[in-house]
């Protein structure tokens, strides 16, 4: 082989080997900047859970005062059972104490009669 032919030889061998440097450092270079996208990607991620569990500790939070409020309602609910029963109870005494005012009257009307016709005799 002569000169000249290593010679082209060698730097066609030094071609290849510079090219495929650079297709390394391009696929480095690649990498690294995919890298940082994840990292990026990786960060915002992170902030989502980050807020999502503050959501969630709020919706916790609005959850036992719902059902704190929904027992409050309860209580209050068997308050005012309570309270109607009373009601209709004093209605009832009320109906009876009227029945027998109804009685009375009729008997001091009937008592007023018998007074006017004993008068007029």
């Amino acid at each position: 082989m002569s000169k000249i032919d290593k010679k082209t030889k060698e730097t066609s061998l030094v071609e290849e080997l510079a090219n495929a440097n650079k297709e390394i450092i391009s696929q480095g270079e690649e990498k690294a900047d995919l890298a940082a996208e994840l990292a990026t990607a990786n960060k915002e991620i992170v902030y989502q859970n980050e807020e999502k569990a503050d959501r969630a500790a709020e919706l916790a939070i609005a959850n036992k005062e719902l059902v704190h409020q929904n027992e409050e309602k309860a209580d209050r609910a068997a308050e005012l059972v309570i309270a109607n029963k009373e009601l209709v109870h004093q209605n009832e005494e009320k109906a009876d104490r009227a029945a027998e005012l109804v009685i009375a009257n009729k008997e001091l009307v009937h008592q007023n009669e018998e007074k006017a016709d004993r008068a007029a005799e």
